[in-house]
Parts: structure tokens; C-alpha cells; sequence
């Protein structure tokens, strides 16, 4: 028996927390949030196309590239951007990519995801109390740069700050990555707009029953 609603390919392009570094499960929050879509009861196709140390500027640049071959002319098709923590590193003093050429990777970004669906979904918090100030100034750039499309933004970073489960797990990992409960809380703060987008972009009537996450 075929599951209900078209069938949705979605690439989901980032940087290590897209790829799901640090957790022993290998599930990260891409593999949470696709398996809760699926059992709620989307014809889900995901492709993970996280880069560990990828920057805004490195998505840009590979996003048409990467996608072209998953996402076909006519196919249904998606793309969740996710990154910016990268570019809050300082090198030598200086930041590797400004909140402005976060926001202009972010517009190629679109272009290059063309007909397909968008959703960003913005970088967590670290370990570093003065990086989390700027990730906390692109965060806001991201969320000002995607409103000025119309289209959907996921703040984790306010989730993930003020999460003690989530700053345990990087403080006693590499600063950066937390382990698979602190994926946990990344996927429960992306998973209700991420079902959301699904539902308003991909399908007219949600069904009635929203399964949570384990130990969400």
C-alpha cells in the first residue's frame, strides 16, 4: 500500500551539524527529523550533503552542483540550507566569512536551489560565550535576509544557548559537536517547522497524528 501525499526529494546542504559530527548514533538532527517525516507519513527521499568546516561561501558554491543530480527537472523537490557557524571562526583575528557575505551566500544560495522548496534553518550555539555573540549577529542576519523572501526560518540558536543538555554535551565534546542527546535537542527545535514546511509546501491535508521524538 503506497504512503499518502507526492514524493519528496530534499537535500539537506550544510556544514558538520548537518552531517551529524559527534554523534555515535550517525543519526545528527537530518536523520531525526527525516525519520519522524516518514512516520507521520511523507514520502520522504533525503540526501545529507554536510561538509565539516564548510562555510556559507562553500555551500554557495557547491549547492547547483550537488543538488542538479538529486533533484530532477519536475521532481518534487526541497532543499534545507543550514550554516554559519563557520563563518563566526576566527582566523587571525578575523572572522572567515561577515554577516554580509553570510547573507550573500545565502541569496546565491536560492538561486542555485532554483524551482525547489528553501528552508534555512540557522546555526546552534558552541562552547565559546564570544562566538555565540556572533552567532548570534548572523543568526539574526539570516533570519532578517530570509524574511525578506518570504521564506521559512528555524532559530536554534536561542533553543540550543539555553539548553543545558545541549552545552553539557559540547563542553565535554570538542566545543562544538554534542553527542546523540544533545542531536536530540537540535531535531526537537527543527522538527516542528520542518513538518510544517512539509505539510504547507509538499502536501494539503496533514494527517491527524504527530509522532514525537525519543527522548525529545
Amino acid at each position: 500500500m503506497s504512503m499518502p501525499g507526492p514524493d519528496v526529494r530534499t537535500c539537506f546542504v550544510g556544514d558538520s551539524f548537518v552531517a551529524g559530527t559527534g554523534d555515535p548514533t550517525a543519526l545528527g538532527w537530518v536523520g531525526r527529523v527525516t525519520a519522524v517525516a516518514i512516520a507521520r507519513g511523507h514520502r520522504l527521499t533525503a540526501y545529507n550533503l554536510g561538509v565539516r568546516g564548510d562555510t556559507s561561501q562553500d555551500v554557495g558554491d557547491r549547492l547547483a552542483r550537488e543538488v542538479a543530480p538529486r533533484l530532477p527537472s519536475g521532481a518534487c523537490s526541497g532543499v534545507v540550507l543550514s550554516f554559519g557557524v563557520n563563518d563566526t571562526v576566527l582566523v587571525n583575528g578575523r572572522v572567515r566569512v561577515t554577516s554580509a557575505a553570510t547573507v550573500e551566500a545565502l541569496d546565491r544560495s536560492y538561486q542555485a536551489a532554483g524551482a525547489a522548496e528553501v528552508l534555512l534553518v540557522g546555526p546552534p550555539a558552541v562552547g565559546d560565550d564570544a562566538q555565540n555573540q556572533r552567532l548570534l549577529s548572523t543568526s539574526e542576519a539570516l533570519r532578517e535576509a530570509a524574511g525578506r523572501r518570504g521564506a521559512p526560518f528555524v532559530d536554534t540558536f536561542s533553543g540550543t544557548v539555553q539548553s543545558e543538555v545541549w552545552r553539557r554535551e559540547v563542553r565535554d565534546g570538542d566545543g562544538y559537536h554534542p553527542g546523540a542527546a544533545g542531536y536530540e535537542v537540535l531535531a526537537g527545535i527543527v522538527v516542528g517547522p520542518f513538518l510544517a514546511w512539509l505539510d504547507q509546501r509538499f502536501r494539503d491535508v496533514p494527517p491527524p497524528r504527530r509522532p514525537g521524538l525519543a527522548g525529545g
